[in-house]
């Protein structure tokens, strides 16, 4: 990009007034256009604000969701598209990387966000949260005594599976807790806090010592279905799985029926292999599940870390630098 060419960004209404106050005073000539209903877009550059997405998820896409979608499809200009989510396995995104768009993520934006969320789900696990407020339901004073008592969570083992940003904050976190750590992850490279390091094909074997397997990798070929019956089944039985990944990460019947059966603790799912998690899955009723939302990563101050990420990205766009986080492969 030449910088004093015009500049079209595709941008929702509601990202439009923080994007002219970051451009104002940049010297670069800019559009700010919005999609529209069966004309083609000449835009060259896309932000995709967690406000496009909305509700849409990989398996349901609102209408207003499709409208940016065919938007960018449409664009024939189009060069460069930055999305607002760490990952960009969305089937829009995988499309215009084909025909060769640059494809930018938010990664970082959300990591600590998350890592809360997930040891959110192993306190809540830990005290047992779930029959508590299912007490509270029926009015019911059942204090936690006898066979309800929970264990102490330090001394216990965690696998976490995935160290990037996440997953180290997990780890780290883990640790002041009183926990000892094994890590799996795509490099066998020791983690200095790990009791042991191994690659995702070794997980198994980390898993007949694990109290809790918590999942914070990406969904690639080697993490599909990496949590499969033959992994479930070598947890023990009092272990709790704790997902913040990706859905496909866990073989979900299998997941189910350990569950069910009593082979399982518990297990804090935020992500699953049908979003939204259709209300006939028994997952919505176990009393040993926490459910969420695909909801780990929202937080009020992610807006303005993902426009951060995408404006010091545009920067380097407009002065033909390298792009960060950008979709390779």
């Amino acid at each position: 990009m030449t910088q004093h060419d015009d500049l079209r960004i595709l941008c929702s209404p509601a990202e439009a007034p923080a994007l002219h106050q970051a451009l104002a005073g940049s010297g670069q000539p800019y559009t700010l256009c919005h999609p529209q209903h069966g004309k083609p877009s000449d835009a060259q550059v896309a932000f995709v604000s967690r406000d496009i997405t909305g509700a849409s998820t990989k398996f349901q896409i609102t209408p207003e969701t499709a409208l940016y979608y065919e938007a960018m499809r449409d664009a024939p200009a189009l060069r460069w598209a930055h999305v607002h989510s760490a990952g960009a396995d969305r089937e829009i995104y995988q499309s215009l990387h084909a025909r060769g768009v640059a494809i930018t993520t938010s990664q970082g934006a959300s990591d600590a966000v998350v890592a809360q969320t997930a040891i959110g789900g192993v306190l809540a696990l830990a005290r047992c949260l779930p029959q508590l407020a299912a007490d509270q339901r029926e009015h019911a004073w059942r204090p936690l005594l006898g066979p309800r008592t929970p264990r102490d969570l330090a001394g216990q083992h965690a696998v976490v599976v995935g160290w990037g940003g996440i997953g180290q904050r997990i780890g780290e976190w883990l640790l002041a807790l009183g926990l000892t750590l094994s890590v799996v992850r795509h490099s066998a490279t020791p983690v200095a806090q790990a009791r042991r390091t191994v690659v995702y094909g070794e997980l198994p074997g980390l898993l007949p010592e694990a109290d809790w397997l918590v999942l914070a990798c990406p969904l690639t070929p080697a993490t599909r279905e990496l949590v499969d019956r033959r992994a479930l089944a070598a947890l023990p039985a009092h272990a709790s799985v704790i997902n913040v990944a990706r859905g496909h990460v866990i073989d979900e019947p299998a997941l189910i029926d350990a569950l069910a059966a009593g082979r399982l603790g518990g297990a804090f799912l935020d992500v699953f292999q049908q979003e939204p998690l259709p209300p006939e899955s028994p997952l919505w009723a176990l009393d040993n599940v926490i459910v969420t939302p695909h909801s780990a990563g929202f937080s009020d101050g992610n807006p303005a870390r993902v426009r951060g990420l995408f404006l010091d990205n545009l920067r380097r766009w407009m002065q033909d630098e390298p792009l960060v986080h950008r979709l390779i492969g």
